[in-house]
Formats: structure tokens, C-alpha cells, sequence
């Protein structure tokens, strides 16, 4: 189906609408990756590495997309990752949900959102809740238990992220808070861009750079760099604070930013139930390898004991073929919602999805699999040296 001012056939076309549409501070924190951008190129360009062994006869008439991932039945193995402070639409992750939700898929929701979580599962109740580990183990509880009052699904625990935040390119500027002084920064950036701001403005809201998961009883809503700030303040989790809190969470929980297989053993011994292979979309400790390169050791190491997701370069229906085929049992997609969303709030969202769904299907069809659980690693083709050797 051809693209038209209402759909787009492709991730990459959802892309080229988002930069076409958003100011350019906005877009470029969509798409920048830390330092030199290593492990942000490497975690779409690793799958380029990946080819297929295709049959031509004796092929299925129907596929099956559907699985489990933390309880939750989704109608296809694409989730939706956490991702923070989604200004780049005013109705941010209540419209994701909501798209989420017409195409039969969980989404995780950040703990930095810009919407409280309680609106958020009110349009999609399979939502899990992310937390960073930021305050004290009080504080922490205290946020898991709101998110469980309110209907989460599962706890998403994420790791993967460090002090990396420097680019080469130069960091976007983005403002504590949308005041008078800011408006008048980016007033010419914005002003180029009047669909944007028309939607906003339609909306009688502006770009809202607060985090409204984060305070408990009644206390107002920090800042992003005010939250940033207190995870930064915080002394990183040991082990036994990861097992602590899986005993503290009577539920789903998820790992999020394994890619050490020794790594993932530990996560196991923790007692979590699933984990994501991920490098916080090349955010994170640049030189890193993409997310793919790592999942077959991950998945090696911990077999059928928990699930395990790759999170990380996912551009088209094919990519999720090939992780799955090298173990995982669904993928989570970021960017790629993210410029669904740019482009047409919750109808954008779905476009991805949509997108992402026929593309599983077709290359299902090529392959002469019925299900998504009939891959194998026999069905792609791994040149030498794409793993990469964590021993």
C-alpha cells in the first residue's frame, strides 16, 4: 500500500514526516544516540548483517502473530518500549496507549511519562510501569505501588542508562520548563514549524517538561532535569537491591538492559521473570554492540528459564522476524513509535504497528512458517564474527 497524506507504508517514511514536522531541538532528541553514535547506528546497521533462507512451495495460507509476553496476550510480538517526556504531541503517551491498544499490543510506560500513569492504563490496560532506580527503596516502592494501584501489568526495571550524554554532533537544547524565557528561544525554531504548534495549540496546552509518576502524596511533579537529577544523586543498585525489589513486586518484572550473558545468569538468580536486550537506543555506553549482536548469548545463557526481548534497531517487520528466529520472544520498539506518534498522534502509532505487522506476516509467509513460534536460527543466515564474543 503506497503512502499517502494519511498513511505511511514504511518506519522510514513515519521518520521523514516527524523531522518535516517537528522543531529541530525536538527531533534531534528523538534520534541522537551518546558520543560518537557507535552503538546507535550499530543497533539499526546489525541487522543489515542478517539474511534470510526463504522456501517457495508448500508455504502457509494463514500466519500467527500472536504470543504472551508478561502475562499479557498482544496480537503481535511488538511492544512498546518506555520512553520519556513525549512532547512531541500533546496527547503523548495517552495517544501511544490508545494506538497501542486498536492494535492489540502492551506498552510500557516510562516513569519519566508526561502523563500520569493512571490515564495511561485507562486507555490501554495492558500497560506495564517502568521505573529507573532513582531514590531510596521507600520511594521506589512507593512509585511501584501507585503503578499497581492504578493497573500495571508487570514492573519494567531499566539499567541501562549512565552519565553519556555527550554528542559529538552537539546535544539539542531543552528547557526545564516552558516559561516565557524559553518560548522566546525557541519561538524562530518553532514558528517553522506550524502544524506542530497548531497542534498544540488546538489542543490549549503547551510542551509539558514535567514528570507527573514521579511524586507521591500529593507532592507536586518535578521537572525532567529536576528527576534527572535525583537518579543521578541515587547510588547505583546492586544485585541484591534488584532482588529485593522482585520480592517487593508480587508480578511480571522485567530487566531492561542486559547484554552480558553473565549479566543475564545474575538476572535470573534475582528471580525476574523476563529481561530486555537493550543499550537504552545507543543512550547509553557508546562502543556498545547493538542490541541484536548480543541476544544470541543472552538467550544461550538463560534458556527457557525467563523471557527475553531485544529492544533496540527495530525498523521494519523483518528485523522482529530475525530476532525472533535468534531467540527472542518479542521485540520493543522506541524511535519508531516515536515518529508515529510526530506524525499522526495515535493514528500514527497504529500506522507503525500496522506497518510492523504486515512485514512480520510477509516475511513469515517467505520463510514457510505458520507461527512466530516455529522460528529458528536455522532460518537466518549469521555471517561470522556478527556475535560478538562476551567471554
Amino acid at each position: 500500500m503506497a503512502s499517502t497524506r494519511d498513511w505511511f507504508e514504511t518506519v522510514a517514511e513515519a521518520q521523514v514526516r516527524a523531522k518535516r514536522r517537528l522543531p529541530r531541538s525536538v527531533y534531534l532528541a528523538l534520534v541522537a544516540g551518546s558520543e560518537k553514535g557507535l552503538t546507535s547506528s550499530d543497533n539499526v546497521q546489525a541487522f543489515d548483517e542478517l539474511g534470510f533462507r526463504p522456501h517457495v512451495a508448500d508455504l502457509p495460507g494463514k500466519r500467527e502473530l500472536g504470543t504472551t509476553v508478561m502475562g499479557q496476550d498482544v496480537a503481535l510480538p511488538v511492544l512498546i518500549s518506555p520512553t520519556g517526556v513525549q512532547a512531541v504531541h500533546p496527547d503523548g503517551e495517552v495517544a501511544v496507549a490508545r494506538g497501542a491498544a486498536a492494535e492489540g499490543t502492551a506498552m510500557g510506560l516510562s516513569s519519566y511519562a508526561s502523563k500520569p500513569v493512571e490515564e495511561v492504563i485507562a486507555a490501554n490496560p495492558k500497560t506495564f510501569f517502568q521505573l529507573y532506580w532513582s531514590g531510596d527503596r521507600d520511594t521506589l516502592l512507593g512509585r511501584a505501588e501507585r503503578a499497581k494501584a492504578a493497573g500495571a501489568q508487570g514492573l519494567i526495571v531499566t539499567l541501562d542508562w549512565t552519565f553519556s550524554s555527550r554528542r559529538d554532533w552537539g546535544a539539542p537544547p531543552i528547557p526545564e520548563k516552558v516559561d516565557v524565557k524559553a518560548a522566546l528561544q525557541f519561538a524562530p525554531e518553532v514558528l517553522r514549524k506550524p502544524r506542530w504548534l497548531a497542534t498544540f495549540l488546538r489542543s490549549g496546552s503547551i510542551p509539558d517538561l514535567t514528570v507527573p509518576n514521579l511524586p507521591l502524596g500529593g507532592a507536586p511533579a518535578p521537572t525532567f532535569f529536576g528527576a534527572y537529577y535525583e537518579w543521578m544523586t541515587t547510588p547505583p543498585p546492586r544485585w541484591e537491591d534488584i532482588a529485593w525489589l522482585r520480592e517487593q513486586w508480587n508480578g511480571p518484572f522485567m530487566l531492561k538492559g542486559i547484554c552480558r550473558p553473565d549479566d543475564a545468569r545474575r538476572a535470573v538468580d534475582a528471580g525476574v521473570s523476563a529481561l530486555s536486550v537493550s543499550t537504552h537506543g545507543g543512550n547509553n555506553l557508546d562502543g556498545t554492540p547493538g542490541a541484536i549482536r548480543s541476544l544470541p548469548g543472552v538467550v544461550d545463557a538463560v534458556g527457557d528459564q525467563i523471557e527475553v526481548l531485544l529492544d533496540g534497531g527495530i525498523r521494519r517487520g523483518s528485523d522482529v522476524v530475525k530476532a525472533m528466529a535468534l531467540g527472542a520472544k518479542a521485540v520493543m520498539i522506541g524511535r519508531a513509535y516515536l515518529w508515529g506518534l510526530a506524525a499522526g498522534g495515535e493514528r500514527g502509532v497504529a500506522n507503525v504497528l500496522n506497518v510492523l505487522r504486515q512485514g512480520i506476516d510477509s516475511t513469515l509467509l517467505g520463510l514457510g512458517r505458520a507461527s512466530v513460534h516455529d522460528l529458528t536460527r536455522d532460518d537466518v543466515i549469521v555471517p561470522p564474527g556478527f556475535t560478538r564474543d562476551w567471554s
